[in-house]
């Protein structure tokens, strides 16, 4: 399919994320957005790159019904993997002052399961970067909790604002994949669709 190509469909964006809309926007694209409560749960023996694979893929599946011949409803999800554990978005407070503290001077990987679905054809794929923090003190935490509220954040940051800024002291993958969609990944997989 050729960039052009892709204007004849309708593209339904599953998700609340305002970086996931900006990101999808900026490859200029048209597209809707389109919320579904989806249950986020997983099965536990899950581990790494197959959750987000899991969770986009059903998250697609709440479509079905409204899919056409000429709609692609595109869904995600992005998760924080580090000593085996995912983190997903913090519960309160607490809960993200602790995931702070575990990725603080360590190596962390994030995931993002992307997940392509018409009513003939389903693809999904999932990204991974390697994000590596600098030790992160307490009153750097509880400034950027405090003044941030990242309780919408897999790992309880986003890389596009002051915690990135300060914490990231490099990456293995693409940047965008830790803002919540791996856009080039995306955008060939739209292309080969």
């Amino acid at each position: 399919m050729q960039f052009e190509e892709l204007k004849k469909y309708t593209l339904l964006l599953a998700s609340k994320s305002p970086r996931r809309q900006y990101l999808l926007k900026e490859l200029g694209l048209d597209f809707e957005v389109r919320i579904k409560e989806v249950d986020e749960s997983f099965p536990e023996q899950l581990k790494a790159a197959e959750i987000p694979l899991y969770l986009c893929e059903k998250k697609a599946d709440a479509f079905d019904e409204e899919l056409t011949d000429n709609t692609i409803v595109i869904t995600a999800d992005t998760i924080v993997w580090i000593n085996g554990h995912v983190l997903n978005k913090p519960q309160n407070y607490d809960d993200a002052l602790r995931m702070l503290q575990l990725l603080s001077g360590k190596m962390h990987e994030v995931y993002t399961g992307v997940c392509l679905k018409s009513k003939h054809k389903t693809t999904s794929f999932v990204a991974l970067t390697k994000v590596y923090f600098k030790e992160l003190s307490l009153e750097e935490i509880e400034f950027y909790i405090g003044n941030y509220k990242p309780y919408d954040k897999a790992g309880a940051y986003g890389a596009q604002e002051w915690m990135g800024y300060i914490a990231i002291d490099r990456i293995e993958g693409t940047y965008f994949n830790v803002m919540g969609l791996p856009v080039r990944e995306l955008y060939e997989a739209l292309l080969k669709f």
